[in-house]
């Protein structure tokens, strides 16, 4: 039996409030807050069990999966520090430890208590490179993460990653860091394709051969990163309606408990929220995130909780 509350590893020293709102296209560094706050001050605040008292990762962490060039220049404010698209700030370098520590928190929570759901509320990290930030992500958390759970505990994980573009900075890290081939196996960062039907269908595909892996004990924990960007309404085009958008997170938390059975013990899973863009009207980001943390506490934890979250037409 599930905990019924999902384990939430946030804290406002992740969040990046300065310069966010008026001056980026990108809200992710500042949407872990807005989210937040949302569920907090709503009809959902019994969703989640916030903890804030987990660590930064160190700054050595970052040599992981990044250059040490690189890392100087995003933390000193040189070289191509802007190559993430962001505008700087001490309070985003600052952010960024944090940033990484949630999901590491969070991964490192769910080995060692399965029967709770846990959540990062995390954005931007899946197109960061080895040498350069790109795409509004700055380093490469999962693959941080991914790694330090590796060294700590022998457990390789598999990314179920449903943001709107292809997630990049786990396949681009192999060479610079082989070690991340055995944490997060090639072949286990899932990124599906297609448009409505079909994504489902690719989506369903993805999830049976990841099946395959945890039955075999190859793959022992899955990070869910549902990008609210695959919605067909987003700034940056999508594949899904918000009918299979939805439905994307109800698929997957039937599978864990399917695979939980088959398994005769609970799957580690960790919730995450990457990409996202509606300048029009971001409330509709949040909501859908929110949509997909009900679907899953519902089905995965046993809850009821209503879903009466709208998510409004572009403005076009």
């Amino acid at each position: 039996m599930r905990n019924k509350k999902i384990k939430t590893f946030y804290t406002d020293k992740q969040v990046c409030f300065d310069s966010i709102k008026e001056k980026s296209f990108s809200q992710s560094p500042l949407k872990p807050a807005l989210l937040i706050e949302k569920i907090k001050n709503g009809p959902y605040s019994e969703l989640l069990d916030i903890t804030a008292d987990f660590e930064p990762i160190a700054k050595e962490d970052f040599e992981i999966a990044h250059s040490k060039e690189y890392i100087e220049n995003v933390f000193n404010k040189t070289g191509n520090y802007a190559s993430n698209g962001l505008p700087w700030s001490e309070n985003l370098a600052k952010s960024l430890p944090y940033t990484s520590g949630s999901l590491y928190a969070a991964s490192k929570f769910a080995i060692e208590n399965p029967d709770f759901l846990c959540f990062a509320p995390i954005s931007g990290m899946h197109h960061a490179r080895p040498t350069a930030g790109s795409g509004f992500c700055t380093f490469s958390g999962q693959v941080i993460a991914a790694v330090k759970i590796y060294e700590q505990y022998g457990k390789s994980c598999a990314y179920l990653d449903l943001d709107g573009h292809y997630g990049n900075s786990i396949e681009d890290t192999r060479r610079f860091n082989p070690l991340l081939n055995i944490a997060i196996p090639e072949g286990c960062n899932y990124n599906p394709s297609g448009r409505n039907e079909s994504y489902l269908a690719s989506f369903k595909t993805n999830l049976s051969d990841l099946a395959t892996h945890i039955l075999a004990d190859r793959i022992h924990y899955v990070v869910f990163a549902h990008g609210a960007d695959s919605h067909d309404q987003d700034d940056l085009g999508g594949s899904l309606n918000t009918e299979n958008w939805v439905k994307c997170a109800e698929i997957f938390a039937e599978w864990v408990n399917e695979i939980s059975i088959k398994k005769n013990q609970p799957l580690p899973v960790v919730l995450a929220l990457f990409g996202g863009y509606r300048k029009d009207n971001y409330e509709a980001v949040l909501n859908l995130h929110i949509k997909s943390l009900i679907s899953c506490s519902n089905i995965i934890c046993g809850n009821n909780f209503e879903d009466k979250l709208e998510i409004a037409e572009k403005i076009r």
